[in-house]
């Protein structure tokens, strides 16, 4: 039997893999180098394009307890993450090239995997396809699942942070710190007092913006940009990105807001600039991010910047097994099913290969228990929801634990129940 799966990036790579080992033939199509996208830098499989974080390792988080999961079904992205990271405190976060490297190597020696790259323009609905495309979508791609689903435009805008190279750091004024203390003190923290602030906060939302058709229609906001975030108050920064509780300075003092800057590489060459998505002009980053204490004479390694993500009415088109409703053999994973973020995407692309393998052998299709994290992002993104929007992992969406409880201990037994329940749900495949 054999499979197409379009799209090598994370979701794509994890379906890729699940199925390979079942034994399926493989067509795997990515477009890339032949047709770059706005944001890919490379033609490498699984890369990172936003941030080189795929937030907190803790079982207390919901995306730590999704990871946790993933891990449970032999996920090829956790595992190249692990092989790939570098220091990021509680966080795991990983250096970009060695981690792509190594999702690119294991997906090509795949035995029965054939990679394709061209763009596709067709889906036929007859052969089994497991579309993975992410939220980089190629146009004419979006006009096929436009055609077969009935569907209007879909897109939010999303934002990049820059990254900066590390020798061009002021280290006699930043200090090495995780917020309160957590893990390894692995964050570089620029310090500001309140007039050092307000200057900058003034700066920032009056800096200009590169020019964005429709920009402030559709702007998601789990990556909004931080000159649009500022304009909405200017306590909406130091209770947001730039909060500094829990990172005093050596001297024991506490800054008036503060700049974290998270290891983007193995070598610690570069530095993100943590929730600082933007869309500024080139030359206006350069001049107001020069204001933070310690980047006065920073130098870009890549400026942030704004591209369109593409994302279906997951409600309206998939079940909560992420196959398609109107079309038994197609599966849609990754951003583009309506999940957000880098773990959330990955997740979706095993949960949409072990249905895909059910289906293909006539079993019944499984559907994760909302105890579960993967189960319940599933179950949340295909519920009737009005004016849906991606959705990343969150407690909000989980079920509740109904058992008597101290509200200190709720995060650690959301993370023991998922696990026991995960562990179950496991058994149940090989039967």
């Amino acid at each position: 039997m054999r499979i197409n799966i379009i799209g090598a990036g994370l979701a794509g790579c994890e379906a890729c893999y699940y199925l390979s080992k079942r034994g399926y033939e493989i067509n795997l199509y990515e477009m890339r180098p032949v047709k770059m996208t706005p944001a890919h830098k490379t033609e490498k499989f699984g890369e990172l394009v936003c941030s080189n974080s795929l937030k907190s390792d803790s079982l207390e988080n919901a995306c730590g307890i999704m990871k946790k999961e993933m891990e449970m079904l032999d996920s090829l992205i956790i595992k190249a993450a692990r092989l790939h990271s570098v220091a990021a405190g509680g966080a795991l976060a990983v250096d970009r090239e060695g981690y792509s490297e190594y999702v690119t190597k294991v997906i090509k020696e795949l035995p029965n995997v054939n990679i394709i790259n061209e763009e596709v323009s067709h889906i036929d609905t007859n052969i089994p396809t497991i579309i993975a495309t992410g939220p980089l979508t190629s146009g004419v791609l979006c006009d096929e699942i436009k055609r077969l689903f009935g569907m209007d435009d879909f897109y939010f805008f999303d934002a990049q942070a820059p990254i900066i190279y590390a020798d061009s750091i002021d280290y006699n004024k930043v200090y090495l710190k995780s917020r309160y203390d957590k893990g390894e003190a692995s964050y570089y923290n620029c310090p500001f007092t309140e007039e050092e602030f307000n200057k900058f906060y003034n700066e920032l939302i009056n800096a200009e913006c590169a020019e964005v058709k429709d920009f402030e229609l559709k702007v998601f906001e789990g990556c909004m940009p931080i000159e649009v975030m500022a304009k909405r108050g200017i306590k909406t920064l130091t209770f947001g990105p730039m909060k500094p509780v829990g990172l005093k300075k050596p001297d024991g003092t506490k800054p008036y807001a503060v700049v974290q800057l998270r290891q983007d590489d193995a070598e610690a060459s570069m530095y993100n600039l943590v929730g600082f998505q933007t869309h500024l002009k080139f030359p206006e980053q350069k001049r107001v991010f020069s204001m933070i204490p310690g980047l006065e004479n920073v130098r870009f390694a890549k400026y942030g910047r704004m591209h369109k993500n593409t994302y279906i009415n997951a409600p309206k088109i998939l079940n909560p097994t992420f196959q398609t409703k109107a079309y038994p053999n197609i599966f849609i994973a990754g951003q583009l099913s309506g999940v957000e973020g880098y773990v959330e995407s990955a997740a979706s692309g095993i949960y949409a290969a072990i249905n895909m393998d059910r289906f293909l052998r006539g079993k019944e299709l499984v559907i994760l228990p909302k105890t579960t994290m993967m189960g319940s992002l599933s179950i949340y993104i295909t519920s009737e929801i009005e004016n849906f929007q991606p959705m990343s992992a969150n407690f909000g969406i989980v079920e509740d634990l109904n058992i008597p409880h101290k509200k200190a201990d709720r995060k650690r037994l959301y993370g023991e129940r998922a696990i026991k329940v995960m562990e179950s749900e496991i058994k149940k495949l090989d039967d």
